[in-house]
C-alpha cells in the first residue's frame, strides 16, 4: 500500500495516442517552420490583414502580398493564445473543454454529395439534410460536437452557409461548429445568430455555442475571405479553427516531414493574424492535411498517413501549449 501511494514522478496516459515523432524532431520541424516564415513568408491576399500584420511588426510586402514574419512575434502569438477553449452546448450536459489530452469527438463534414437510403444512390444534399444530420448527431452519445456535415447545395450561394448554419442550430442541443462559411460578412451573421442563441454578446463569450473552420490555401496562403473571417471572430472573441489541408506529394513536399513544416507554417501564420488582431482570442490549431493520390487525383481522408500526419499535429500543438482538432479515417 505505501509503495502504491507513492505519486512522485508518476506519470499517466490521459487518453490514446500515437507518439511516432521524438521531442528532438519535433523541435527540428518548429524550427524550420521558423526560418520557412522568417525568410519565405506567407501570403495573406487581404489589405486589412496585411496592415494588422505590417502594424504588429511583420515585414509586409504590399505589392505580393507576403508577409515575412519574425520569430519574436511567432512566439508571442502563440505564448498569448489560450492553452484551452471552451465549447459550451445549447445544454451545459454538452459542454466540451479542448486542452491538454482532453479528447472529444466530431463528425466529419463538409459533405458535398451524400448517400441516399432510399434511392440507394448518390446525391447532392440539401438544406433539409443538414439539419437531418444535426438531428442525429444530436441522438449520439459519441459525437460531443457538432460539425456541419453536408453542405444544402439546393441553397442560393449567397446565402448557402447561412441557411445551412439556421438548420443545424435548430436541430441539435450541441456546440455547433460551422466549416463552410464563405465571408468575413457571413462569420459576423453568423456569430449575431450565436448572440441571438446566448442572449447577448457577452454571454455568448462566457458560453460560445458555435465556433467556425477556415483553411490556409496551402502551400502558404491565406485567402481574402479567410483573413476575414479569422480577423472577425479574434474580434468578437469566438473560437476559430485555422485547419490546414495540405496534399504530401501535392500542395506540400512528399515526406511527412516536410508537410508537417508547410502545415505549421500555415496555421502560425494564422495564429498570429488571429492573435495580433485581439490578443488572448480563443484559436484551435487544426489539421485535415493527408496525402495526395496521384493514379486517382484523390485526397484519401482514410489513408494510413493521415492518421500519422494528425498524431504528428497534435504533438506541435501540445509542444505549442494549444488545444488541437485532428481529422480521422
Amino acid at each position: 500500500m505505501a509503495l502504491r501511494n507513492q505519486k512522485t514522478d508518476y506519470r499517466t496516459k490521459q487518453g490514446f495516442s500515437v507518439d511516432f515523432l521524438a521531442p528532438d524532431e519535433i523541435v527540428a520541424i518548429h524550427q524550420a517552420t521558423l526560418e520557412v516564415l522568417r525568410d519565405t513568408g506567407m501570403k495573406f491576399h487581404n489589405k486589412e490583414a496585411l496592415a494588422v500584420l505590417k502594424d504588429g511588426g511583420c515585414d509586409v510586402d504590399m505589392a505580393t502580398k507576403t508577409v515575412k514574419i519574425p520569430e519574436y512575434i511567432v512566439m508571442e502569438a502563440v505564448a498569448s493564445a489560450p492553452s484551452h477553449v471552451y465549447l459550451a452546448g445549447r445544454e451545459e450536459r454538452h459542454d466540451r473543454i479542448l486542452q491538454g489530452n482532453r479528447v472529444a469527438w466530431t463528425n466529419f463534414g463538409a459533405g458535398v454529395e451524400i448517400y441516399d437510403a432510399f434511392s440507394g444512390g448518390l446525391r447532392h444534399p440539401t438544406v433539409k439534410d443538414v439539419g437531418q444530420t444535426a438531428l442525429v448527431c444530436d441522438a449520439l452519445d459519441n459525437v460531443d460536437v457538432y460539425s456541419m456535415a453536408v453542405v444544402g447545395r439546393d441553397a442560393p450561394a449567397q446565402v448557402q452557409d447561412l441557411l445551412c448554419a439556421e438548420a443545424f442550430l435548430s436541430n441539435t442541443t450541441k456546440h455547433c461548429h460551422h466549416i463552410d462559411l464563405a465571408s468575413g460578412k457571413a462569420a459576423k451573421r453568423f456569430i449575431d445568430m450565436g448572440v441571438a442563441i446566448a442572449g447577448g454578446e457577452d454571454k455568448l463569450r462566457e458560453r460560445p455555442v458555435v465556433s467556425a473552420l477556415i483553411c490556409p490555401t496551402s502551400p502558404l496562403q491565406m485567402s481574402e475571405h479567410g483573413c476575414e473571417i479569422i480577423m472577425e471572430f479574434a474580434r468578437r472573441g469566438i473560437p476559430i479553427n485555422i485547419l490546414s489541408m495540405g496534399l504530401a506529394g501535392g500542395t506540400t513536399p512528399v515526406t511527412l516531414a516536410g508537410t508537417l513544416v508547410v502545415h505549421n507554417c500555415e496555421i502560425l501564420g494564422g495564429i498570429v493574424l488571429n492573435q495580433l488582431t485581439c490578443k488572448g482570442s480563443p484559436v484551435i490549431y487544426g489539421s485535415s492535411t493527408t496525402t495526395f493520390d496521384m493514379r486517382c487525383m484523390t485526397a484519401p481522408v482514410g489513408s494510413p498517413e493521415l492518421g500519422m500526419i494528425g498524431a504528428g499535429v497534435a504533438a506541435l500543438a501540445q509542444f505549442y501549449n494549444l488545444p488541437s482538432y485532428a481529422a480521422g479515417g
